[in-house]
């Protein structure tokens, strides 16, 4: 990391930091070092994908290991200050881990690779995300950034960079799985006079962070990454399109183009090799659809993005009808690592068909939530159960969605397989960009099918009659079905129109949007059964279908659900048992939430 001071404190700077109030602890941790006289370099970092234990703090004493430490609070920093920076005696009930590696080790705190949350992981596209100044080019280079881009340039031969990245395997991790070598070779050759490289880091699936937490942590990573892509198919200009509710990607990465320029590494002759290449950034306005690549280059272009028919593929006809190589965050963050490292180290992690890593966005209900990345081929079980720590409250594990709106979800008999493109598509999924939703007991699938087909049609561009129409008719029946309204046939009507949809319309996203549906009819259809046949939630979520009691044998009379009830429909006596008038209720759950006895039943 450069020249450091005596003690260093990094401060988890992340979204997911600032969010847990990390820029709180940023401030105080300078003012109390700077009360106490101390000899410190405050800086801060990245998401180091330990989400659920935010806001992280290091300590770096000169010649010692580097400290983490989770969960801190303005009370827990100032003992961190006092003892840890101050004295260099570490404060081991807040410490996480210890990295050795920067210096000589502490006892009673356990080593930060050897973290159940870390054990299984291999970090190569986050391997500088928390480590790492994300606006220091100095801190990305001591790390052997932009080593990739002058070895590439310095073979003056395009094609090289292809040939290595093809014999890697790389394939592309924004959800579809196209072999990345393949894909620029296909550019290499077209021929024109102008080519493009576009990053597409419109990441728009719910619960997902990967492209942002890589942005906002290894900016130079993506650039330099561009930089080789653009050189091997003859690009001379780049566009990063990434959706402006990132604001803090944005402005890392805005820091990051300028060093970049100022470095030589962009700009009309990039290392004074004569290559010319330049990066702009494009600000999405949120659409979900432009994560389909035509899209994303009508949007580009200043036109509303829609997409179009394919081929011509934008390889031979892209922006501005030129050809253009469109890859993702993830994609393109891989591959200055397989250029040093080589392809067969990259292709030794995997499987046969499916190489390499792969970064998780781990939500939902689970006990370690936060950015993972694994070798691919290990199982969703080791993921929810040995990396994610299982679920809270030692409820019962129901689903996994994957894939965002166009995947499916995936319940417990399948918890023992490999996550890989093959093996989750046979489980009736797909990897997708990286989402991977926890569900409990406690969620109906049906309310889930509902939450992503509405994502998807109030997402549909239009275009297309299929999902625009089609997609608007599904909601309506699962919000019928959820309202204690469904028919007979409801069933069979959903399948059949998922079908007609996915086999007509347009794009990805309309031929994904019934997924969801699909697949947990598939796997939960007794779910949908009970709310149609007995007009019932079993996991008591539907509002329409709950009904709420109280155990007289277990009640009190306490009379706190009395007090909690917004609409006075709950009576009796005080330390007697109370009663709830059916026709009163809103089914709002306070009575529910209030009770300390669970004298209050929801079914």
């Amino acid at each position: 990391m450069g020249k450091k001071a005596k003690t260093e404190i990094i401060v988890g700077m992340g979204t997911c930091g600032i969010t847990a109030g990390a820029s709180g602890i940023y401030a105080l941790a300078g003012e109390l070092a700077k009360a106490k006289g101390l000899d410190i370099k405050l800086s801060s970092t990245s998401c180091i994908g330990m989400c659920h234990s935010e806001v992280l703090v290091d300590v770096v004493v000169d010649g010692f290991a580097r400290v983490t430490y989770g969960n801190v609070t303005t009370a827990s920093v100032e003992e961190i200050i006092n003892s840890h920076a101050a004295e260099n005696v570490p404060v081991i009930k807040y410490a996480l881990a210890q990295m050795p590696s920067y210096g000589k080790a502490y006892d009673d705190i356990p080593v930060f690779s050897q973290l159940p949350y870390m054990n299984k992981q291999e970090r190569v596209v986050l391997s500088n995300c928390g480590f790492i100044d994300p606006l220091s080019i100095e801190d990305y280079i001591s790390h052997g950034g932009y080593e990739a881009v002058k070895k590439v340039i310095a073979t003056g031969d395009p094609k090289a960079a292809i040939e290595i990245i093809k014999a890697s395997g790389l394939r592309g991790r924004g959800g579809a799985g196209f072999p990345t070598g393949l894909k620029w070779e296909f550019c290499n050759k077209a021929q024109s006079d102008i080519k493009y490289i576009i990053c597409n880091a419109d990441e728009g699936d719910p619960g997902a962070f990967m492209d942002r937490s890589v942005l906002e942590g290894d900016p130079h990573a993506i650039i330099e990454g561009m930089l080789i892509g653009g050189y091997s198919i003859g690009a001379n200009y780049g566009y990063v399109y990434c959706r402006a509710e990132y604001p803090l990607a944005i402005s890392n990465l805005k820091v990051a183009i300028a060093a970049a320029h100022e470095r030589g590494f962009l700009g009309d002759s990039v290392l004074n090799s004569g290559f010319k290449f330049n990066i702009k950034i494009k600000e999405g306005a949120g659409a979900f659809v432009c994560g389909e690549e035509t899209a994303l280059i009508a949007s580009i272009e200043g036109l509303r993005g829609m997409p179009r028919a394919k081929p011509p593929f934008p390889a031979q006809k892209g922006l501005w009808g030129k050809p253009t190589v469109i890859n993702n965050v993830e994609t393109l963050a891989n591959v200055p690592r397989i250029i040093v490292k080589g392809a067969e180290w990259f292709s030794s992690f995997g499987t046969e068909k499916s190489k390499g890593t792969k970064v998780f966005a781990l939500a939902g209900k689970i006990n370690r939530g936060g950015l993972i990345e694994i070798p691919m081929g290990i199982t969703l079980r080791e993921i929810i159960y040995d990396i994610g720590g299982g679920i809270p409250n030692d409820k019962a594990f129901k689903a996994v969605q994957t894939g965002g709106p166009s995947g499916g979800c995936l319940t417990t008999a399948m918890l023992d397989t490999p996550v890989d493109y093959e093996s989750i598509a046979k489980a009736g999924s797909i990897v997708g960009s990286g989402g991977m939703i926890v569900l409990d007991e406690d969620n109906c699938m049906v309310n889930i099918a509902k939450f992503f087909l509405e994502f998807t049609q109030s997402e549909s561009c239009g275009k297309c009659t299929p999902c625009r129409i089609g997609t608007k008719r599904l909601y309506e029946i699962l919000e019928r079905i959820t309202n204690g309204k469904g028919r007979k046939g409801d069933l069979e009507l959903l399948e059949a129109l998922s079908e007609d949809i996915r086999a007509a319309s347009l794009c990805g996203l309309g031929q994904t949007a019934p997924n969801p549906v699909l697949s947990t009819l598939r796997n939960f259809r007794e779910e949908y059964a009970a709310h149609i046949e007995e007009k019932r939630c079993p996991a008591a979520v539907c509002k329409p279908l709950i009904t709420f009691t109280i155990k007289e044998d277990t009640c009190t009379g306490c009379m706190a659900c009395a007090r909690a009830c917004p609409v006075n429909a709950i009576t009796g006596e005080k330390k007697k048992p109370h009663f709830i008038a059916p026709e009163l209720c809103i089914k709002c759950g306070s009575c529910f939430d209030a009770c300390k006895f669970k004298a209050v039943l929801k079914k």
